[in-house]
């Protein structure tokens, strides 16, 4: 009786583990609205780990067609190019006599991981939501950008988390 009660528990929390989990497009299609099932993953980076968790993601998507772009035209969570201050800061960082601000998703030696984008859309989901400080003013960062890129139709999803 025991084995089978112990059996039995077993199953179901493989079950649940299994239906707790959900494929990378996924998630990268629930953070942003948009169906990335037709795009091609060109690259997949994350550096996530560790005690806290901290790290960076990134997924790089190329569509032959305009569906996922469409999408993006047809939600209100997407902005139409260009940058705002926030988001080009965290993107390519601020340089000026005021202050070094280095890019927020940067490689190794600090240079921008996502390149220079001219035409496209973009979605900044501040994940640390904080109304009394603006995201460039915290310590820490917990955000998730998407950036489309309309010149190439390259879907570039970016997590971070600090």
């Amino acid at each position: 009786m025991k084995k089978g009660v112990a059996l039995l528990l077993l199953l179901l929390l493989l079950a649940s583990g299994l239906t707790a989990c959900c494929s990378v497009d996924d998630q990268v299609a629930r953070a942003l609205g948009v169906d990335v099932s037709n795009g091609e993953q060109l690259s997949y980076s994350d550096t996530h780990g560790g005690f806290h968790g901290d790290g960076t993601t990134c997924i790089v998507y190329h569509f032959d067609g305009d569906t996922a772009l469409e999408e993006i035209k047809n939600s209100a969570a997407w902005q139409k190019f260009p940058l705002d201050e926030t988001v080009r800061t965290l993107v390519y960082g601020s340089f000026g006599d005021d202050a070094d601000i280095w890019p927020a998703l940067s490689d190794d030696v600090g240079e921008p991981i996502v390149p220079e984008i001219q035409n496209g859309y973009y979605r900044l989901i501040d994940r640390q939501y904080d109304p009394t400080t603006s995201i460039l003013d915290r310590y820490s960062y917990n955000f998730t950008l998407g950036l489309y890129d309309t010149d190439t139709n390259t879907l570039y999803f970016c997590m971070l988390d600090t």
